[in-house]
């Protein structure tokens, strides 16, 4: 079973990671943080200062169309934000 599933690459988290060396990653539900940990240590080879983790919800939607009326859902997934030490870095597109 792998821990980290995708890293996370947005605006928000690339500005962070810019500023105060934080990282996102869609991580395992089922996960804590010292697996989290064990994991990006071992995958990034970096020191791992501080960790946030958070549930979120899926979105639901609904469409009405022609034929009725239609509901979707997504799915839910645990989100992590990693701060490195100082000075250390991910980079993401080699080790992807």
């Amino acid at each position: 079973m792998s821990i980290i599933i995708k890293p996370i690459i947005t605006e928000k988290i690339t500005k962070q990671s810019e500023l105060n060396n934080r990282y996102g990653f869609v991580v395992d539900r089922k996960a804590n943080k010292i697996q989290i940990r064990n994991a990006v240590e071992a995958a990034y080879g970096v020191k791992i200062v501080a960790i946030n983790t958070m549930n979120v919800r899926p979105d639901r939607s609904v469409k009405y169309t022609k034929s009725g009326m239609i509901s979707a859902k997504s799915n839910a997934y645990k989100k992590a934000i990693v701060e490195v030490q100082e000075g250390e870095t991910i980079d993401f597109y080699n080790n992807i």
